[in-house]
């Protein structure tokens, strides 16, 4: 792929389940970038306004500044000729262009961190997130503590019922899990494709 710039940019994925620090890591990359005298810009899609629409905002309430886009394009008409460092929040809610926008800033010789989800909540690769990870120099697997049993959790349970891939949440809408205490079809409703997809699935691990 040609590159344009003789600057090497990379690209830093950090992923795990929620309640895993993935924004808090974030956070502190960007701020020590910043420390450095880089110049950083910071993305979040407009669907997350959880906690504020002018701040990425993690679960223990650190927080920075950011701008809301509504695509992946949006991002890379957005940062700045002299900019440093780019950082994108909840990648999972982007569409698969984020991943040619993150190799586009890239090869401009920017340095892009993104955060997000790996798996959804029935534990399946949340795109665009696996090709990020592909591409990726750098990738930060982060993972929670399980409310359940107190294990190590990789997986995001879903505790209200809903049909869509897709709810914005936080707690008291989801926890984090371990393998063993996960249990994907529990937020899923029994009519739906999904919950006789992930039965389907269980029956089969059973055999």
């Amino acid at each position: 792929m040609e590159r344009h710039t003789t600057e090497s940019g990379s690209i830093e994925v950090i992923t795990g389940s929620m309640f895993s620090g993935k924004s808090e890591e974030l956070i502190r990359r960007l701020r020590r970038a910043r420390i450095a005298r880089l110049k950083v810009q910071i993305f979040k899609p407009a669907i997350d306004d959880r906690y504020s629409e002018e701040h990425i905002v993690s679960h223990s309430e650190m927080r920075m500044e950011s701008r809301l886009v509504t695509s992946a394009n949006e991002i890379l008409e957005a940062v700045e000729a002299d900019t440093n460092v780019v950082g994108i929040d909840e990648g999972q809610f982007f569409d698969q262009d984020l991943v040619r926008v993150v190799d586009r800033l890239a090869n401009l010789g920017k340095r892009v961190i993104v955060a997000g989800l790996d798996m959804d909540y029935l534990g399946r690769p949340f795109e665009p997130m696996p090709l990020l990870l592909a591409i990726a120099e750098d990738v930060t697997k982060t993972r929670a503590i399980c409310m359940q049993c107190g294990g190590v959790a990789s997986y995001t349970q879903r505790l209200i019922e809903s049909h869509e891939r897709v709810v914005v949440g936080a707690t008291g809408s989801y926890e984090a899990r371990c393998r063993g205490c996960f249990e994907p079809t529990a937020g899923v409703g029994e009519g739906s494709a999904d919950y006789q997809a992930a039965h389907a699935e269980v029956a089969v691990e059973g055999d």
